[in-house]
């Protein structure tokens, strides 16, 4: 269980103990003490020397922040919140550039899930939890523009979350030279792709590709795929929810290895 650091009431008090900090002092506190955040909320126009400071700590330990109303930081804070908010993780995350030398080191070939800017926590969350059916070694995501890994991801992945290594990379293309180095395919999942999907090789040590619906995956991801595998679509409507394409990408690379 994921304590919140105890402040005085003057200064914070959360009603969600376990997944929110708020108060400028108390989330430099936090930062400070190595607390698993996952992405802190800035008051816009928030401004002085103690939001200063509490900006510098950010930039420093690479944490995802993002400027929104007022608003949204009095729903989730119902004291003095002081213009900022800071989202716990309930999970500790990994790091990709040594999971994926070590799993190459086991016996069997490893299967490594990227998620390219997959924003919906309720699809995050079923991917994960396919993911972790289907033996999937581990998650890829990036640290800005992802899906928040709180509790209702972790919900929604019905506790796969707190069982899946999850890797939140500050640099995607870093990952995949490194996995490609190690001697992994790296394939993407597009319906703009040559190869459909039956045809791609699985038995590889894999890292697959599944981007936002909305926009695909980056192009500079593109760039660096050994195949780009497609599904095939036969009505009208020309692209699968996300969740759902990864599960028959997931279920593929396992029906080729069993």
């Amino acid at each position: 269980m994921i304590l919140k650091k105890q402040t005085p009431q003057s200064e914070a008090h959360s009603p969600k103990s376990e997944t929110t900090i708020y108060g400028l002092r108390p989330v430099i506190e936090a930062i400070d003490g190595d607390t698993r955040i996952d992405k802190v909320l800035i008051q816009n126009g928030l401004s002085g020397p103690l939001a200063g400071e509490l900006k510098g700590r950010i930039r420093d330990n690479n944490i995802p922040f993002q400027f929104v109303p007022i608003e949204k930081l009095n729903r989730l804070a119902k004291g003095n919140h002081q213009g900022v908010v800071a989202l716990i993780s309930p999970i500790e995350y990994k790091q990709a550039l040594d999971l994926i030398p070590q799993l190459m080191e086991g016996e069997k070939a490893p299967l490594v899930l990227m998620l390219d800017h997959v924003t919906d926590v309720r699809n995050f969350g079923a991917i994960v939890r396919t993911a972790e059916c289907t033996g999937v070694d581990a998650v890829v995501i990036p640290d800005h523009g992802s899906a928040q890994v709180g509790d209702d991801a972790v919900k929604t992945s019905s506790g796969a979350l707190l069982r899946m290594p999850i890797c939140r990379e500050q640099n995607l293309k870093t990952v995949l030279n490194l996995a490609k180095q190690c001697g992994m395919q790296i394939v993407t999942a597009t319906e703009k792709g040559a190869t459909d999907y039956l045809e791609v090789d699985f038995k590889k040590p894999t890292l697959l590709i599944m981007g936002a619906e909305e926009t695909g995956i980056s192009p500079e991801l593109l760039k660096l795929a050994d195949a780009r595998a497609k599904l095939p679509i036969l009505g009208q409507v020309q692209s699968l929810n996300v969740s759902v394409a990864a599960a028959v990408f997931m279920y593929e690379v396992l029906r080729q290895r069993r």
